[in-house]
């Protein structure tokens, strides 16, 4: 066996109510200044409330910051730094979904009284380095595992997007409470829970670092989600399911912290820059041709995970387990309600080859897939699905 090395954040909580007793996790970090990092649509909601009650009853002071977009743009992330910075904040807490969580990964960072890197500084692999804040993340959707991967996405132009990717980026706590994510709406259910089974599938076929740690991760992680999303989606207050999501979610954010995503999210991402797909949906999109594609060469790997969708695999040949592995996400992805085609969600024909120009800029995705994409390949792919 190859050696491999394996990181990932220090604490997890895994409990029904937790977040409301956030004051017991920061009192561990002795911080008296706290910036909250949220969207608006979090703090309508009122899912805040109750937590930052207590932060304060005990005597911390808060900021909040809830002017996180999707897609967060580098001004958004240069705002909340600087906000972060005025108070002399001396812990973090990221609260909301994936966008809320990667800027306040890099609030924690920037943010640091002894930080001398720029954002621009910073783009790639292993290029941030020094210090941050402490960091306390609360996931309210289970799909983007942020809450447990050294990586920031950020978007750099109208329709580009980068990564910032660096172990300084793991947070120290994660906070997994269903209670968050009992309001979501079915389609928000279904696109992030198809999110983070991609996180699972790709990380289980990752060309470069897949490992036997992230292999057991990824398996559990989609056992897990297989098993709950329909109940998810037809009971959105099925809190034993939104539970066994959530913990999925972050056991597929384990597993691809350390063996990389791949195809389906170097071509889901020119979507959402050209055309503000959300990222669960954009991957959902794309998944069933990408597979199709790398059937080719990962069709063993897809096979091993066919049992996870129906007893009748293993009892046949791989090919026919492949099959059976691709043609279970096709049936999930109809029963979901999500649109299937390109054009559904308002992508033009005529803009197919710049997706696939924009997707050839993912090299750092893409260099894991199991088989070499061109970009031949992305448009077809493109041209498959729309």
């Amino acid at each position: 066996m190859p050696g491999f090395v394996f990181n990932t954040t220090r604490q997890l909580i895994v409990e029904h109510g937790a977040a409301e007793r956030l004051h017991e996790v920061v009192g561990k970090f002795s911080a008296e200044r706290i910036f909250v990092v949220t969207d608006p649509g979090i703090a309508e909601l009122g899912l805040l409330g109750p937590a930052i009650e207590n932060l304060e009853k005990y005597g911390a002071k808060v900021e909040l910051f809830d002017g996180v977009v999707a897609d967060p743009p580098e001004a958004v992330v240069l705002e909340a730094v600087e906000r972060a910075r005025r108070m002399r904040a001396q812990l973090v807490i990221g609260f909301g979904g994936g966008s809320s969580m990667d800027v306040a990964k890099l609030v924690a960072c920037f943010a640091h009284l002894h930080c001398r890197q720029s954002l621009q500084e910073a783009y790639g692999v292993g290029n941030l380095e020094g210090e941050r804040l402490p960091l306390v993340q609360v996931p309210t959707t289970a799909g983007t595992g942020s809450e447990v991967t050294p990586i920031s996405i950020v978007t750099t132009g109208e329709t580009t997007k980068s990564g910032i990717v660096s172990p300084v980026l793991l947070p120290d706590v994660a906070v997994l409470d269903a209670t968050l994510t009992v309001g979501l709406p079915r389609h928000v259910t279904a696109a992030t829970g198809i999110d983070a089974m991609v996180h699972a599938i790709e990380a289980y076929t990752s060309k470069i670092r897949k490992n036997p740690m992230s292999d057991t991760l990824a398996r559990e992680a989609l056992r897990l989600l297989v098993t709950h999303i329909d109940r998810v989606m037809q009971d959105g207050r099925d809190l034993e399911a939104r539970q066994a999501m959530l913990l999925g979610s972050c056991l597929a954010g384990q597993a691809f912290a350390n063996a990389p995503v791949a195809a389906v999210h170097a071509l889901a991402y020119p979507l959402g820059g050209h055309y503000h797909v959300p990222h669960g949906l954009s991957n959902a999109l794309v998944l069933p041709a990408v597979l199709r594609f790398n059937a080719v060469t990962a069709a063993d790997l897809y096979a091993e995970l066919a049992p996870i969708f129906t007893q009748e695999a293993r009892s046949r040949s791989n090919v026919d387990d492949c099959e059976s592995f691709i043609a279970s996400i096709e049936a999930l992805l109809k029963r979901s309600g999500l649109p299937l085609r390109l054009r559904d969600v308002g992508v033009l024909e005529s803009s197919l080859d710049e997706l696939a120009s924009d997707a050839m800029q993912q090299q750092r995705l893409l260099v894991n897939n199991p088989r070499e994409v061109t970009e031949r390949d992305a448009l077809e792919i493109y041209r498959t699905v729309y």
